[in-house]
């Protein structure tokens, strides 16, 4: 049975609390019935896309993919996703966490492909006449080159431990900012889908929170042998989605309303701007999609590990690890169960790293992380078995490999799929914001630094010389620019011993030095007693060597 990897507890815990783990501490281990379990996976499934819709939105711009590349794009990573999923499940920290690339891993992925499609077509000095118009690179085996890297520093973050010896110094005074912003993190791109029609995606918002909130003690009356459970908690999500998408075709069929969908947006999507511009029906040319494709990119070969994009990768890595790390206390946090320990937290990045190198090896474009909305949607459903993770990624696995099965379930209008992403982030910032209650917020804890930092920032004199020697050594100049030419200063130094109006002999610039040089032991050398005591045994070395002139140990 794929459960029986995860049901084995920590042996160093007492026998007690093994048997209690299993028993009354949320609903890890909780058995589903099959509807339900269906629902609830369904429901991660919609959420997971939402994530996926707006990172390949975003993505595709660097990539000028066409339309059946971008729908083959999408089942792809919907495969992979789902594939690391289970492979988290099995192996992982066994909290019920959903893969999907996030944005901490998109961000190194433009720079990368902006800096491989902006690569000068001739190097050196080229007239316009010579210069060729060269085709835009195809950027993406750099970027399976990148998943591959991001995956294996995962896995060496995971294998050696690392991350959870860094986790054990990580109190709720990191916690807490470090979830408040992954819940912003969002908040444009999901204004962004939401600007499509704000009506559609104020009522989505208002249905959700309504049955999450207000509705969360309503329990479903016991029929066909099921017992009495809070549907309108569980399906929080998936109800509001599904009730606002038959209000939209209904709306769309009669005329009333004109909402675009995925397929509308993959193409112009561009986060910088407030407002959606898509083209007409007749820019596009007619592709069918097919029914079944497997999730291979066959045309780009394997991964190409360049230099930046293993630099991009070790970048991603890092970030994503830290947004998982996260995640895996806000999903016990939220379930009520006890924070994961740190081998837990080791094999969830040894897992995540495991996928992200499977995904890039099979052509994923981007490294694989924890799903933020879908771990905040624990929160509004209070159900998270493993088994309806198991189940997700089974269903995820086979939209993955039909490109129309994906299309039909990415058909939602997009102000739906902003909203969700709207509420369920939004669950990050509250839990990041509860985790302040644990600490001493009155407490300044660095009086000693404090009183260091106020009495500097109130010296003018220091303030002023650190910041005029910070200036003058960092930004760029010659020394005769900066006056430390030390021919002029040499040259200013003999003036005293030239001081005759009459004296108009040439001199070398040895001459000079060696009159510079005498003027400054005539003026500065050591007295007698020290000159003396430089001559002993053991007083050349420093740090004595710094108080004496170059000669002082050589005159008597």
């Amino acid at each position: 049975m794929i459960m029986d990897a995860c049901q084995r507890f920590d042996p160093e815990l007492p026998e007690g609390t093994r048997s209690i783990s299993r028993t009354d501490i949320s609903g890890v281990n909780q058995h589903p019935s099959c509807l339900i379990n269906l629902l609830l996976a369904l429901q991660h499934v919609f959420v997971q896309c939402s994530l996926l819709v707006l990172v390949l939105g975003v993505l595709q711009q660097h990539l000028l993919l066409q339309d059946g590349e971008r729908a083959r794009l999408l089942s792809s990573m919907l495969f992979y996703s789902s594939l690391s999923s289970l492979i988290q499940s099995c192996l992982g920290t066994c909290l019920p966490l959903i893969q999907a690339p996030s944005l901490e891993i998109l961000i190194p992925a433009v720079v990368l492909t902006a800096q491989i499609v902006t690569e000068p077509a001739c190097r050196g000095p080229c007239g316009e006449s010579e210069e060729e118009i060269l085709p835009r690179a195809n950027p993406v085996r750099e970027l399976q080159g990148m998943t591959v890297m991001v995956g294996m520093v995962q896995l060496v973050l995971g294998v050696t431990g690392l991350s959870g010896v860094v986790l054990r110094h990580c109190g709720p005074l990191v916690i807490a900012p470090l979830l408040c912003l992954l819940g912003f993190s969002i908040y444009r791109e999901a204004a962004l889908l939401c600007s499509d029609h704000w009506a559609i995606a104020a009522l989505t918002v208002i249905l959700l929170v309504f049955l999450s909130q207000h509705l969360h003690s309503y329990m479903l009356p016991a029929c066909l042998s099921m017992p009495q459970l809070p549907v309108c908690r569980m399906l929080s999500v998936l109800l509001p989605l599904l009730s606002v998408w038959a209000l939209c075709a209904v709306l769309e069929s009669f005329g009333g309303v004109h909402l675009h969908s995925v397929s509308e947006l993959l193409p112009v999507l561009k986060t910088s701007n407030t407002s959606l511009s898509v083209p007409s029906s007749s820019d596009h040319t007619s592709f069918t999609v097919p029914w079944l494709s497997p999730p291979m990119a066959a045309e780009t070969g394997l991964p190409l590990l360049s230099v930046r994009g293993m630099a991009a990768g070790v970048v991603a890595a890092l970030s994503s690890s830290v947004s998982s790390v996260g995640m895996y206390l806000l999903t016990a946090r939220l379930l009520g169960a006890p924070p994961p320990p740190a081998a837990a937290c080791n094999r969830g990045l040894g897992a995540q790293g495991l996928g992200s190198v499977v995904a890039g090896l099979m052509g994923a474009p981007l490294g694989l992380s924890c799903s933020v909305p879908n771990a905040c949607t624990l929160g509004l459903s209070q159900s998270g078995s493993r088994w309806t993770v198991q189940l997700t990624a089974i269903l995820g696995l086979a939209l993955g490999v039909s490109p129309r099965l994906t299309q039909l379930i990415t058909s939602v209008p997009l102000a739906i799929y902003g909203a969700i992403l709207s509420v369920t982030y939004t669950i990050a910032v509250a839990t990041g914001v509860r985790y302040f209650q644990f600490t001493h917020i009155d407490s300044g804890r660095m009086v000693s630094v404090d009183v260091l930092l106020q009495s500097l920032l109130t010296s003018p004199v220091l303030l002023v010389g650190i910041l005029a020697f910070l200036l003058d050594n960092t930004v760029s100049g010659s020394p005769s620019e900066r006056g430390l030419d030390s021919a002029e200063m040499q040259k200013r130094g003999c003036a005293s011993v030239n001081s005759d109006p009459g004296h108009h002999q040439e001199v070398s610039p040895g001459s000079i030095t060696r009159k510079y040089h005498q003027e400054v032991a005539l003026v500065y050398e050591s007295p007698y007693l020290l000159r003396r005591l430089w001559r002993l045994p053991g007083f050349r070395a420093a740090p004595f060597s710094a108080c004496r002139i170059e000669d002082d140990g050589d005159i008597l």
